[in-house]
């Protein structure tokens, strides 16, 4: 019987032993997916990312990020132009204004100027006609936008 009962604790740490091999296994295998999935991921990011080359004196557009509360929907954030007067390394570009003040900007937060007028106050092409909606007994005055022909 005890003979019985020992063969029995060896055969289930066997199984235990066997479990804990597969579930290291299991580990190194994720863990090499994981390097794999990174690997590819790092590819894909660099393939997206526009290597732009800029010089003294061209012209570029400035992107404004401030968050400001009632900006609008189709103001343009990007102003300018302006005039690069040195480019630092790692991407640092300085910039001047026409009133002869220069300040510095990383070279994410500028695209090239390929000259044109740039428009201060953009008027849509778009007639808005009023409409009337009735709700129970209140009416809500909505507009309507419609392009011109």
């Amino acid at each position: 019987m005890l003979s019985r009962i020992s063969f029995h604790v060896l055969i289930r740490q066997r199984g235990v032993t066997l479990q804990l091999n597969e579930l290291s296994e299991l580990r190194d295998q994720a863990y090499e997916n994981s390097v794999i999935y990174k690997e590819r991921m790092n590819k894909l990011h660099d393939s997206k990312i526009r290597n732009r080359i800029f010089n003294v004196v061209d012209q570029v557009m400035l992107f404004n990020s401030r968050l400001k509360i009632f900006s609008g929907k189709l103001k343009t954030h990007w102003f300018g132009p302006f005039t690069i007067i040195r480019v630092f390394p790692y991407g640092t570009i300085e910039l001047s204004q026409p009133d002869g003040l220069n300040f510095k900007v990383n070279g994410h937060r500028v695209k090239h100027y390929f000259g044109g007028d740039i428009p201060s106050n953009v008027t849509p092409d778009l007639h808005t006609f009023p409409r009337t909606t009735k709700f129970g007994d209140r009416v809500e005055l909505t507009t309507r936008i419609i392009p011109r022909d």
